[in-house]
């Protein structure tokens, strides 16, 4: 097998190390029709290696493909950057419920509110000075229809509570009515927003 040829199942409950440094284990991946989307595993990480490498730390995080150089002969996997690349990508994410996603993993996945109503689809992320604030959403003609709003909206991602594996989907913490009177939902969708 080349680099990147191992699947998923080849990878799973697998130690993950940077040299000598155990990083975590492979946990899983995103479930999506479309394999070739799918870029990031996930990886439950080393408390300590949280602590220190995260802003905040995280139980959960995204590890991308690419980065897997091997499976050593002890079963564990090894990667091909340093810590450090790995600490510039987990600051790439965007944290839901204490958890990391990689902009890939956000891609393509359902928005629901809580109440299990569909809004419509995440279809890129909205980043300010390097941070992640919102996710764009093409929102379902029904919705826009019965809540009046635009084709294309934008959600806080403090506006997330959690997303749900199985059935890739991200869910709001609230009703869809009362995340439009939210005033991070009514500065994310003002034109002048991020434009500083």
């Amino acid at each position: 097998m080349t680099k990147g040829d191992y699947s998923i199942q080849d990878l799973l409950q697998r130690e993950v190390y940077v040299n000598q440094t155990k990083v975590g284990v492979i946990v899983g991946e995103r479930h999506h029709p479309n394999e070739a989307r799918v870029q990031s595993m996930r990886i439950q990480v080393e408390p300590s290696i949280a602590e220190e490498y995260m802003r905040k730390p995280a139980e959960l995080a995204p590890l991308a493909k690419e980065l897997v150089h091997s499976i050593k002969p002890d079963g564990s996997v090894k990667l091909s950057k340093s810590m450090r690349e790995l600490q510039r990508r987990w600051r790439n994410t965007v944290r839901i419920d204490e958890k990391l996603y990689a902009p890939d993993e956000m891609m393509d996945r359902a928005l629901l509110d809580n109440q299990g109503v569909e809004i419509g689809v995440v279809t890129k992320l909205v980043k300010v000075k390097r941070t992640y604030r919102g996710v764009v959403v093409k929102v379902r003609s029904g919705i826009q229809r019965q809540y009046g709003v635009e084709p294309i909206l934008r959600v806080p991602i403090t506006a997330l509570s959690r997303t749900r594996e199985r059935l890739d989907e991200v869910v709001l913490s609230r009703t869809f009515d009362k995340t439009l009177q939210l005033p991070s939902f009514i500065q994310i969708n003002d034109p002048e927003f991020g434009s500083e």
